[in-house]
């Protein structure tokens, strides 16, 4: 076989390897290297953004706000606890609020008359307290005291830095001595406070299921008649602190302008299903007294209850 006639079967064989190939392409289609990356990483295209719809909602489509108060750090404050484990009985609390760069937060925002609000209550929910700490303003540390029974206590400091929104910060606390635990009731709206002056009643009303704004209404009764002469409290006539059972997750509560009494109507949502313990503070003849509920969020009332948890406390 010639030379020339060699190079025309090559450059012939050629030409048709390079027909078969482009067909082949266009019978396939030109692959999609983004799709391809994102099923390498275990997402499709759809997958992926459904997964970015679902974090950027805290896993929830719903728009109701998440439980805060879940861990001792966010948006770059830590919640620093002087002691982690105290005796029971009265104990004098300290902390500092640290900033990203480790030093003490000295500058907050005030909120409903306070510069830092402090929740302590023990993990089977009870023994709640309301303070608010004096804050060093040369180290930047909170005190108050506070009166601890034996077991594992959660502290938490709702506060606004300045500058900030509001942040909800929190850590455990462990007491000494023998630790006995006190079960929740069931769906129970009803607390009755015996005191010096009488007789509180205090109903708890309003729809507590999950997934959607609601206004709750708390009614306040003296030996059986409405209390209309209560008096403000931190800017308000009631407050309202709602602690999730099991992982102590803390719900923003909103006291809404109205009379002084019998009704104090708060707005708040109750993010998914679960039991809720509900504190109310109110101020009346000088004394604030605190009222416990506890709702089922996504469960019909079972009934009331007297005798609940409640009483008077320093604030």
């Amino acid at each position: 076989m010639t030379t020339p006639l060699r190079v025309a079967l090559f450059v012939t064989a050629l030409v048709a390897a390079f027909a078969v190939a482009w067909g082949g392409g266009r019978l396939v289609g030109p692959i999609d290297t983004e799709a391809a990356a994102g099923e390498m990483a275990g997402h499709g295209t759809d997958d992926a953004h459904a997964e970015a719809d679902e974090e950027a909602h805290g896993g929830h489509s719903s728009g109701v706000a998440e439980a805060t108060g879940l861990t001792a750090r966010a948006d770059g404050f830590t919640l620093a606890l002087a002691d982690r484990e105290v005796a029971p009985g009265r104990t004098r609390l300290d902390f500092q609020v640290l900033t990203s760069s480790g030093r003490p937060l000295l500058d907050y925002t005030r909120e409903h008359e306070k510069d830092l609000h402090l929740i302590v209550v023990r993990r089977d929910l009870t023994g709640f307290q309301h303070v608010h700490p004096t804050l060093d303003p040369v180290t930047g540390t909170w005190s108050v005291d506070v009166r601890l029974t034996p077991g594992v206590w959660r502290v938490v400091a709702d506060l606004v830095p300045e500058g900030w929104d509001d942040i909800t910060l929190a850590d455990d606390l462990a007491v000494s001595g023998d630790f006995v635990p006190r079960p929740l009731s069931t769906d129970d709206r009803t607390a009755t406070l015996r005191t010096d002056e009488g007789t509180y009643t205090v109903t708890l009303e309003g729809d507590t299921a999950p997934g959607a704004s609601t206004v709750l209404t708390t009614r306040v009764e003296l030996d059986g008649e409405p209390v209309t002469d209560l008096e403000p409290y931190l800017g308000a006539f009631g407050h309202l602190v709602a602690i999730r059972a099991g992982d102590l997750g803390y719900l923003h509560v909103h006291p809404e302008e109205g009379e002084p009494g019998p009704g104090i109507d708060f707005a708040t949502a109750f993010p998914e299903p679960a039991t809720y313990r509900l504190f109310l503070d109110f101020q009346h003849r000088g004394t604030v007294r605190t009222a416990a509920f506890t709702v089922e969020s996504g469960g019909a009332p079972a009934g009331d209850h007297s005798d609940d948890e409640g009483g008077d406390h320093a604030h």
